[in-house]
């Protein structure tokens, strides 16, 4: 299946804005853990925040984990495949699988 123009143009779009959110997750996460750690409050209501970031978090983990363990099959370097998959999500998977073998 090849991917036309205009799902190009989602796709990279998409690629952008997951990046940013799971980078911005990463750094929620990190705050919430360094004010655990200093005895600091977090405002009660970010906790349905937390929540949805650690599953998001959760999930493009388990992609990577994924595409680092097929990457090989497709000529990729699986950790740097697997990296890249974590931070764009299904879209990674989904460019791994559709590539046709020239």
């Amino acid at each position: 299946m090849k991917l036309n123009y205009q799902n190009n143009n989602i796709f990279t779009f998409v690629k952008v804005l997951s990046t940013v959110l799971i980078t911005s997750a990463i750094g929620l996460e990190l705050w919430n853990i360094y004010a655990v750690l200093t005895h600091t409050k977090v405002p009660s209501s970010l906790n349905p925040v937390f929540w949805i970031e650690r599953f998001a978090v959760t999930i493009h983990f388990l992609e990577a984990v994924v595409a680092a363990f097929f990457a090989p099959s497709r000529k990729k370097t699986p950790l740097k495949y697997g990296t890249y998959t974590f931070f764009v999500g299904t879209i990674g998977l989904l460019e791994l699988f559709n590539k046709e073998d020239d």
